[in-house]
C-alpha cells in the first residue's frame, strides 16, 4: 500500500523566527539516526554506561594506503579547490569501478564526486524536483530519502515492503504507487535499515514496470554494495536493465566499506544532462568536494581490495550474533539479513507491557527510548524509516560490545510484565 507522507505543513517556528525561516528549512525533521547517536553521546558524557547501536558506521580504521595516499597528497601541494564534479583521477577510478564491478560504461561528463552520498541525492533532488512531484521510496527507508523529496516540494510516495516480502518492494506494489506524478523511485540494496538486498530476478520484475513508465527516473543507492553475506550476487537495476540506464543515477560512496565515513566523499553515474544540472547546484552551494579525500579515494578505488573479504567475514560473524541472541529475547522477531550492517527486528510482541521502570509499551519508540532509559542501549526507533513495529540496530561494533548489549537487550524484552 502506498501512502503520500504530510510534508506541507510547516512545524511552528520560535517566536521572532516565522518570517525568517523559510518552508522548506521547518518541513525538515531532525534526522532520527543523529538525534538518539547525539543522545547516546550526551548520556556518556553524564557517567551513563551506555552502549550506542545507533549509528550506521564501520569500526574499522580506514586502510594505511588511503591514509597514506591523503598524506602524500598535502606534501604534493593537492589542498587547492578541487573541479566541482570531482579531480580527473577521482572521476577516471569512479568510471573503472563502474566498469568493472558493475558492467557499466560512463563518459566523464556522466559521473561526478560529491561531498558523501547524501549530497548526491540531495543534488539529483533539487535539480529535478518542482512542486507536487512524487517519489515512490520503500518502506523501511533510509531516513533522509523523505526528508531531501519534502524538502525541494516533491511528495514522498512511502511503499510498505514488509517482513512478508523480505522488506523489498514488490513489482505490483511500485505499479500500484505510479501516478501521472510520479518522477523518480528510490531502490536502496542492500537496504539500510532492513539489510534486505533486491536479487537479480527482482529488479528484472521491478525494470518490467518501469519500461512501461518512461518518464519515471530511479536512483539506485548502491553504498553498501560489498556488504553482502548470502550467495545472492550484487545487481543494480542500470546493469540488469541496461534499457533503462539512460533514466537511473547509480549512487555510492567509499564510507562504508572503506571505513572512510568523515572523509564524506560518494560519487555516481547517470545521463549527462542530469549530471550537469547536479553539478551546477554543487558549484553553487559546497563546490567541489575535500581535494585531500578525493585524493584518499581514488587510493581507495584503485588500490588492494582483498580486505573487503576479511571484512565481510567479520560483519557475517557479527551478523549471526546478533540474530541469534535477539531470538531469545521475548517480544521479538528477526529476520536474517542478507547485506548492510544492520538487523531489523520487529518488537510488536512487546507492546501493551510495563517496563520494570513501569513504563508502558505502546510503539516501537516507546520500545527504544525505555530500552535506552532502562538499560543503557541505543537503537533507532523504527517509524523513523517509515516502517512502525521494529527497530534498528547496528552491528557495526566489537562482538565484545554487542554481547554486552544484546544481552541488556534480552534482560529489557524478558522482564517487561
Amino acid at each position: 500500500m502506498a501512502t503520500a507522507l504530510n510534508t506541507k505543513s510547516p512545524a511552528a517556528a520560535p517566536e521572532g523566527l516565522s518570517e525568517l525561516l523559510s518552508a522548506a528549512a521547518t518541513r525538515l525533521k531532525p534526522s532520527a539516526t543523529n538525534t538518539t547517536s547525539q543522545k547516546a553521546r550526551d548520556l556518556k558524557a553524564q557517567g551513563r554506561d551506555i552502549v550506542a547501536l545507533s549509528a550506521g558506521e564501520p569500526d574499522f580504521p580506514t586502510p594505511e594506503n588511503v591514509i597514506a595516499a591523503a598524506i602524500e597528497a598535502m606534501k604534493a601541494g593537492h589542498t587547492k579547490y578541487a573541479p566541482v564534479a570531482g579531480i580527473p583521477e577521482l572521476k577516471q577510478a569512479v568510471r573503472d569501478k563502474f566498469s568493472n564491478d558493475n558492467g557499466l560504461d560512463y563518459a566523464d561528463d556522466e559521473v561526478m564526486v560529491s561531498t558523501g552520498g547524501k549530497q548526491v541525492i540531495a543534488n539529483a533532488m533539487m535539480a529535478t524536483i518542482d512542486e507536487g512531484d512524487e517519489v515512490i521510496i520503500p518502506a523501511p527507508y533510509w531516513v533522509s530519502y523523505p526528508e531531501l523529496v519534502a524538502f525541494c516540494g516533491g511528495t514522498p510516495v512511502v511503499v510498505q515492503a514488509e517482513a512478508t516480502t523480505g522488506f523489498l518492494l514488490t513489482a505490483e506494489d511500485l505499479e500500484a504507487a505510479i501516478t501521472p506524478r510520479t518522477k523518480w523511485v528510490i531502490l536502496n540494496s542492500p537496504c539500510n535499515p532492513s539489510g534486505a538486498v533486491y536479487s537479480r530476478d527482482v529488479l528484472e520484475r521491478i525494470a518490467g514496470v518501469l519500461e512501461r513508465h518512461p518518464r519515471i527516473h530511479v536512483l539506485s543507492d548502491d553504498i553498501y554494495e560489498h556488504l553482502i553475506y548470502s550467495d545472492t550476487a550484487f545487481s543494480t537495476l542500470a546493469e540488469v536493465a541496461p534499457q533503462l540506464k539512460s533514466r537511473v543515477l547509480t549512487m555510492n560512496g567509499v564510507s562504508k566499506a572503506y571505513a572512510m565515513t568523515g572523509w564524506r566523499i560518494g560519487y555516481c553515474g547517470g545521463p549527462a544532462h542530469l549530471i550537469k544540472a547536479m553539478s551546477k547546484i554543487q558549484g553553487q552551494t559546497t563546490s567541489g568536494a575535500n581535494s585531500i579525500a578525493q585524493w584518499a579515494a581514488v587510493a581507495a578505488l584503485t588500490g588492494p581490495q582483498d580486505f573487503l573479504a576479511e571484512r565481510r567475514a567479520s560483519f557475517r560473524e557479527r551478523r549471526d550474533l546478533v540474530v541469534g541472541m535477539l531470538r531469545e529475547a521475548d517480544g521479538l522477531e528477526c529476520l536474517v539479513p542478507d547485506g548492510a550492517f544492520y538487523v531489523y527486528p520487529g518488537c510488536t510482541g512487546t507492546f501493551g507491557k510495563t517496563t520494570k521502570g513501569g513504563r508502558k509499551i505502546e510503539s516501537d519508540q516507546d520500545f527504544s527510548e525505555a530500552l535506552l532509559e532502562e538499560q543503557g542501549v541505543a537503537v533507532v526507533y523504527g517509524a523513523a524509516f517509515g516502517l512502525p513495529g521494529h527497530f534498528r540496530v547496528s552491528y557495526a561494533s566489537s562482538e565484545a560490545q554487542l554481547r554486552d548489549a544484546c544481552m541488556r537487550i534480552t534482560t529489557f524484552c524478558n522482564g517487561l510484565s
